[in-house]
């Protein structure tokens, strides 16, 4: 069970801190998302408790940032754009922080790819780079207990000494 203060990773609205426990009529976890424009209390039932997960150590944080430029892109693909979305915001919304990063690197150099060629990439592309980009850097913010900005600049940091 979750304490009150600690910041879980919520499916759907990303991390979240518990505001309080509540016991009636079944016991819930009253959420309140980090990011975003609508930051209402959502309630989650302790019941369910094995969709949320913990957010990253500030090791596990450290690591990763550090480790992104030997970081694989995905791979996959499929016959339609749609279905590439499906997958991938199904990964970022039940996936780890290491997930969503990767796939900002995979829609990152995907969209690099196309206008390399002189083409726009697809919209769907943008989407799940956007959906994935905040969800990571929020979550690597809270860790770091630093902004989002931090996490970016830490990132280019990084890939610059490489």
């Amino acid at each position: 069970m979750y304490a009150v203060g600690e910041y879980v990773v919520h499916p759907g609205q990303g991390v979240c801190k518990v505001e309080r426990i509540d016991g009636i009529p079944q016991e819930t976890y009253v959420l309140q998302p980090v990011a975003g424009r609508n930051r209402m209390l959502i309630s989650f039932p302790v019941a369910s408790e094995g969709r949320l997960r913990p957010i990253l150590s500030h090791d596990e944080a450290v690591s990763l940032i550090n480790g992104y430029s030997e970081m694989d892109v995905d791979s996959y693909t499929d016959r339609s754009n749609a279905l590439e979305e499906e997958h991938f915001k199904n990964q970022i919304k039940r996936g780890t922080c290491d997930d969503s990063v990767r796939i900002v690197k995979t829609f990152t150099e995907r969209i690099d790819r196309v206008r390399a060629n002189n083409k726009k990439p697809p919209v769907v592309y943008e989407r799940i780079l956007k959906e994935a980009r905040q969800r990571s850097l929020t979550e690597l913010a809270v860790a770091l207990d630093v902004t989002t900005d931090d996490v970016v600049d830490l990132f280019e940091k990084q890939l610059a000494a490489c």
